[in-house]
């Protein structure tokens, strides 16, 4: 009750305080590249829900829709805003709508593409499955990109078995730190 409070607060005041700079960030992906500023990405969620996730699109509208680790020369779709809005993090920002609404936390587990089958069907064996997806998430401070699949569903239980409100803001910190530096993104 009071992870799902902290996150009605700060999605709030983040969204109330940060609009100018996301509708910025939001004409400047319409100005670079067509196509609309939103991606809606199908995701699973918490019991295994299909939900959509908003993201800034930095990736060409003819992607084809799966992780980006799977894309033939991943680096041929991102458009050139896109390189900086997923270096920084910046892409993230539009999720604090699915916070807000539900569907997402500030941290959990970082929410699979609908077609990740292997993620899933791990995640749902670890019991991880349980948990709402979050906008970060302890595998995310701990490699992000660049974590095999085992890995990261082994840091969603140890996220799943530690979980507290001390947990939580450190690695809120730890992602302010990791996007700072840009540490983890391979594309």
């Amino acid at each position: 009750m009071a992870k799902r409070a902290f996150d009605i607060v700060v999605a709030l005041v983040g969204l109330a305080i940060g609009w100018p700079v996301l509708l910025a960030l939001g004409l400047a992906v319409r100005m670079t590249s067509p196509g609309p500023a939103i991606h809606w990405s199908r995701r699973v969620g918490r019991y295994n829900r299909e939900f959509a996730m908003p993201k800034f699109r930095s990736m060409r509208t003819d992607t084809p829709d799966v992780a980006t680790h799977l894309l033939k020369d991943p680096d041929r779709w991102v458009t050139p805003l896109g390189r900086f809005l997923r270096k920084s993090s910046l892409d993230e920002l539009p999720q604090l709508w699915s916070v807000l609404i539900g569907d997402m936390s500030l941290v959990g587990p970082r929410p699979a593409l609908f077609n990740q089958y292997d993620l899933i069907e791990l995640r749902t064996q670890s019991g991880v499955e349980r948990l709402r997806p979050g906008v970060t998430g302890w595998a995310q401070v701990n490699g992000r990109d660049e974590l095999p699949i085992p890995e990261k569903v082994k840091l969603d239980r140890e996220y799943l078995e530690r979980q507290s409100f001390g947990f939580d803001l450190a690695i809120i910190l730890a992602t302010a730190r990791a996007a700072l530096t840009a540490r983890g993104v391979s594309h």
